[in-house]
């Protein structure tokens, strides 16, 4: 392979090498393989040609839609383009929002491809100098605001570093069970009823002379607990640090059923039962085959309803709907499934990263379709929700569609001024 004057100096195999383990810092899984791929990439295609030599690298560290963004600013800045600074200022916002973006919504855009292209600090770097107030460095991994920084922080807006702590406490997180009475009974000293079965047994021991009285309870336990999570391109930031809190639940309880969904539905339920978390989502990811795809939500509830809600939705199963409501197919059939979802379960909570807008409305066709047939309207996007998303699973069932009645006179208004127009 021929020299050339890349970052650092060297050859271009080496400056390969150095790009991947850049990507890989930025949180792209590209491993020595990958890296050798490239080389032999580029040597089909050759250097003379600085398109070409972008997408023949681009083919090989490039594997989803939502690595794009990452790679071809990594790429940029790594490689040395003058319009830097111009790609670096583009964000895709969500369809809803209309307003530009600050600089704190910029630099948060690229802190995971700065934070790898950042050379380390040599500990040797510090020697000698002066303990003033502006050169001490404290380290705020393990304080108390840094947490709380941690707890409250955007899971689209975390660097590489913020995402491995969120999921390390994600991991630690517990589901409180929620215990529901069954129509079985066992033996209870302190019993409202009384057990005559075993009342009779007692008498005929005693030889009729006393009536020693045996009591029963119901049986208590808790719910299944159903997921459907949406893994299309809008949400694939969101359920892929969802799936760490559906292995820590699902680790901690049992009768936890999980599926994703993009344009297709997907059963996961069996890998996430593995004991370590990495080979769970290794053996998701290869079972999975519409990762940051497409959205088909009224097909999938339609394939859920249809062939596995007999099996899952028994004795009052609660169902959680991870999903943003933005559906490829404008919401066809939706309103349907999502009403024959609602009836089949205990408590149907719709989890939508988009409601930590302020500027969030059920406009979409999508959201409008399944809004009504919800219990619980809650975000999730940080630790935070997370957190309060268990307790609220964890407590005892509440009136059902409690709170939603903001939703749901906006939702009218909306109606209201379609039918006005």
């Amino acid at each position: 392979m021929p020299d050339t004057d890349g970052p650092g100096g060297g050859k271009l195999v080496d400056n390969i090498m150095y790009f991947g383990r850049a990507l890989r810092a930025a949180g792209l899984p590209v491993g020595p393989g990958r890296i050798i791929d490239a080389i032999k990439a580029v040597e089909v295609a050759g250097i003379t040609n600085r398109r070409d030599f972008y997408w023949a690298l681009h083919s090989v560290f490039v594997n989803r839609r939502d690595q794009r963004e990452i790679f071809d600013q990594a790429f940029h800045v790594f490689w040395r383009n003058p319009r830097i600074l111009e790609r670096m200022l583009q964000v895709i916002l969500p369809e809803f929002r209309a307003d530009i973006p600050d600089e704190k919504e910029r630099e948060e855009m690229n802190r995971r491809v700065a934070e790898a292209l950042q050379p380390p600090r040599s500990p040797l770097e510090d020697e000698g100098r002066e303990p003033d107030e502006d050169n001490i460095e404290f380290d705020a991994s393990m304080t108390w605001s840094d947490r709380e920084l941690l707890r409250a922080m955007d899971f689209e807006k975390m660097s590489t570093e913020e995402v491995n702590r969120a999921k390390a406490a994600i991991r630690g997180m517990r589901l409180p069970i929620m215990e529901v009475p069954t129509r079985r009974f066992r033996v209870a000293e302190h019993g409202r009823r009384i057990d005559l079965r075993r009342t009779m047994r007692a008498t005929l021991r005693s030889g009729g002379d006393e009536i020693p009285l045996q009591m029963k309870k119901r049986r208590m336990r808790h719910p299944p607990l159903v997921t459907l999570c949406d893994i299309s391109g809008s949400m694939s930031r969101y359920s892929r640090m969802l799936l760490h809190f559906m292995h820590a639940i699902t680790s901690d309880r049992d009768r936890v059923h999980t599926f994703l969904f993009g344009t297709r539905l997907t059963n996961v339920t069996r890998y996430l039962r593995a004991r370590d978390v990495d080979d769970a989502l290794a053996m998701v990811g290869a079972n999975v085959d519409d990762w940051s795809g497409g959205t088909r939500i009224g097909h999938s509830l339609h394939e859920f309803n249809r062939f596995w809600g007999r099996r899952v939705l028994t004795q009052g199963a609660v169902v959680l709907l991870i999903t943003d409501g933005l559906d490829r197919e404008v919401g066809a059939g939706l309103a349907e499934e999502m009403e024959r979802l609602h009836k089949s379960c205990r408590r149907l909570i719709w989890l939508n990263p988009l409601l930590r807008f302020d500027g969030f409305a059920p406009k979409s066709l999508g959201v409008r379709a399944i809004l009504p047939h919800v219990d619980d309207f809650r975000t999730v996007h940080s630790l935070d929700s997370l957190e309060q998303l268990a307790n609220a699973i964890g407590r005892p069932a509440v009136r059902r569609r409690e709170g939603m009645e903001g939703w749901m006179s906006e939702l009218q208004r909306i109606e209201d001024e379609r039918t006005t127009t």
